[in-house]
């Protein structure tokens, strides 16, 4: 007799047990494995949205340039199954800890003491939801020389959106900041420490546009607009923690 191990779809484990059956008689299994965020599941679905490899096209093409109904018509499953997929609890960080985990503590002090500059770019950028009243800015900041995010927060355009961020970058030991000559960096930042002027933003800029690009939400002339701030920011930090992060999110 030969006894083949049930992996789970989700963690690979294969510590799993028989769960009882489903309405139309399959089987289902239940993963034992603490950390795994899957409770049950089927090896054998008859609806193509539950399958784990559909489940990441959906997330790898909301980040690159395709709207709801595009990844419903692409991978045959219902809009529904697209926009639940994407609201699933992802654990999205708002900074960068691999670069964050670049820099120690000690090493941070002695670059502060040598008043060597450790400088980011900060800029926000427009987008909306349902409609153009219902503003929803990205304020990021990038490392100025390797253009790496370092941090963002999605919010109103208001200084409190401005100082989250600003409390995001501490740990970075940041000596200068590359702005604009918006009026939420000139009060909460020291003339000291702030450079103003276009001629040091031109990456962050482009950053921009490489989101504007990627993401089809975010064009400003498109009928793929966003309804949902809940599903507009799960968009745009799938796109940061993948592809500016490196996380397999």
């Amino acid at each position: 007799m030969v006894l083949e191990p049930v992996p789970c779809p989700t963690c690979g484990s294969t510590d799993v047990v028989k769960h009882g059956q489903s309405e139309t008689g399959k089987q289902r299994y239940k993963c034992r494995n603490r950390e795994c965020n899957r409770r049950t599941f089927i090896r054998d679905y008859a609806y193509r949205g539950y399958l784990p490899d559909v489940k990441q096209q959906i997330a790898d093409m909301a980040v690159n340039g395709s709207g709801i109904r595009d990844t419903a018509r692409v991978l045959r499953i219902s809009p529904t199954t697209v926009i639940e997929a994407l609201k699933k609890d992802r654990h999205l960080q708002s900074i960068n800890q691999a670069r964050l985990a670049e820099i120690e503590p000690a090493q941070t002090m002695v670059r502060l003491c040598q008043w060597e500059e450790v400088e980011a770019e900060v800029d926000e950028m427009w987008s909306f939801v349902q409609s153009k009243q219902q503003q929803r800015w990205l304020w990021h900041a990038i490392d100025h020389h390797t253009g790496a995010v370092l941090a963002y927060v999605l919010s109103d355009h208001k200084d409190s959106a401005f100082l989250k961020l600003k409390s995001l970058l501490e740990p970075f030991g940041i000596t200068q900041f590359y702005t604009d000559g918006w009026g939420a960096y000139e009060r909460h930042l020291e003339p000291a420490v702030q450079t103003v002027g276009k001629a040091n933003t031109q990456t962050i800029e482009r950053k921009h546009l490489t989101l504007r690009t990627r993401i089809k939400r975010l064009a400003r002339k498109t009928i793929c607009f966003s309804k949902s701030i809940w599903l507009h920011d799960v968009v745009i930090g799938l796109f940061i923690n993948r592809y500016e992060f490196g996380l397999d999110i």
